[in-house]
């Protein structure tokens, strides 16, 4: 049985145990569930704690082994690019369909009780206030000290350091440049090997990350929490197989060849819920394909920071269902308005727990929804942020796999 097998078995038995777990109702049960938990932690934890450094390296080796600034520019243009247009794909594909399917809910009449601390989520999120405004992105994307940077987890402001310093040993004199290059590929070399030393034992974790998670859900989720889930469970995945498609089409590679490439990261993405944890895996599945050290080197480290293909599913269904529960009519505009901000918001979310819903609050002012609906999106977010999460690392490699297209292998 090889390593996605095993994993695939581990997240299904932890799943199915769960599930027994919660039906059976048993505190002695679900007391011992919880004990495994901190292995499940431990293990996401040891593989974020290679992921700065493996940004740093990756991007620095693959800005600096470019022959030239032209081929460079030519590279962040294309990423540019193919992030844009995916993202307006996504959002020309679902913003048309989703709202024919919530018109199957039926309005009016009682609505549904709040998910548990709906509300305290809801004050939260509109206490922080609408987050970092445009201005103050900006500026922030210059780190004033890139090891604060670091240690303080903000990535964009070091992917821009780590840019630059890849510019600048890229036009260093010969011998420092081949010096510091090989120095950032050893590295990321040393990296990669402890990121499979991690993936090892992925079945342990993944299975003590997903047991509790099922205990606590259970299947207890109906109505129209459910349907809201079921909806947004559904698109992501719909949108999962367009992508398979358009990478067949456009990058020349077989559905089933991506797929077999992209199944790792996608259940490291199930069970972490976190698009970083899935950058080892991501850049071994780039590996697979046959893409070159310097794309990936490039373009993952950016997608996975930065590249939010789950934008268009998770705002559209989160704003209708959000409309529907408060009995509000969202029309061509309102919808137009979601799929503009969805191409162009995720780029400048804060980087903090719950940033996309911070970038929610204005966004829902400015289509007439209630702030405080945002805090029902974050009371049954677990299982969406799951899909979310599979969608948004597909969205990468796919990303990947298409801007290679026309570059000469390294």
């Amino acid at each position: 049985m090889n390593e996605s097998a095993r994993v695939l078995v581990a997240l299904v038995l932890a799943l199915v145990l769960g599930a027994a777990v919660a039906a059976s109702g048993n505190a002695t049960l679900h007391n011992a569930v919880n004990l495994v938990a901190p292995i499940g932690t431990l293990w996401v934890n040891a593989i974020r704690m290679t992921i700065i450094p493996l940004i740093v390296a990756l991007l620095i080796t693959g800005v600096a082994s470019a022959s030239d600034g032209k081929t460079i520019g030519r590279i962040g243009g294309r990423t540019i690019l193919v992030f844009g247009l995916l993202l307006a794909g996504t959002a020309l594909v679902v913003i048309p369909i989703v709202p024919s399917v919530f018109a199957l809910l039926p309005r009016g009449g009682s609505r549904p009780p709040l998910p548990a601390g709906a509300a305290e989520a809801a004050g939260q999120v509109v206490a922080s206030g609408p987050g970092q405004s445009l201005g103050a992105w900006i500026v922030s994307l210059v780190p004033a000290n890139p090891i604060a940077a670091a240690a303080t987890g903000a990535i964009v402001p070091l992917i821009v350091f780590s840019l630059l310093l890849g510019l600048a040993i890229a036009y260093s004199p010969a011998a420092s440049r081949a010096t510091l290059v090989q120095f950032f590929k050893a590295l990321g070399d040393a990296l990669l090997v402890l990121v499979r030393w991690v993936i090892a034992v992925a079945p342990i974790g993944v299975f003590c990350l997903v047991l509790p998670l099922a205990a606590q859900l259970g299947v207890g989720l109906a109505g129209a929490v459910g349907f809201y889930i079921a909806v947004y469970a559904g698109t992501s995945l719909a949108v999962v197989a367009l992508l398979y498609l358009v990478v067949a089409v456009v990058a020349r590679i077989p559905s089933v060849r991506f797929a077999r490439a992209m199944l790792p990261s996608q259940l490291i993405a199930a069970s972490s819920s976190s698009s970083m944890a899935c950058l080892p895996a991501l850049v071994e599945g780039a590996e697979l394909l046959g893409l070159s050290s310097r794309v990936t080197g490039f373009v993952l480290p950016l997608a996975v920071s930065a590249f939010k293909i789950a934008a268009p599913v998770s705002w559209t269904v989160g704003a209708l269902f959000v409309a529907w529960f408060y009995g509000i009519h969202l029309g061509p505009r309102e919808l137009a308005t979601i799929a503009v901000a969805a191409i162009f918001l995720p780029f400048i979310g804060p980087g903090v727990p719950r940033g996309a819903f911070l970038m929610l609050a204005p966004l829902f002012l400015a289509i007439g929804l209630p702030a405080e609906g945002i805090g029902i999106l974050i009371a049954v977010d677990a299982i969406p942020d799951i899909f979310s999460t599979i969608l948004n690392v597909t969205g990468d490699l796919a990303a990947a796999a298409i801007i290679q297209r026309g570059e000469s292998p390294t």
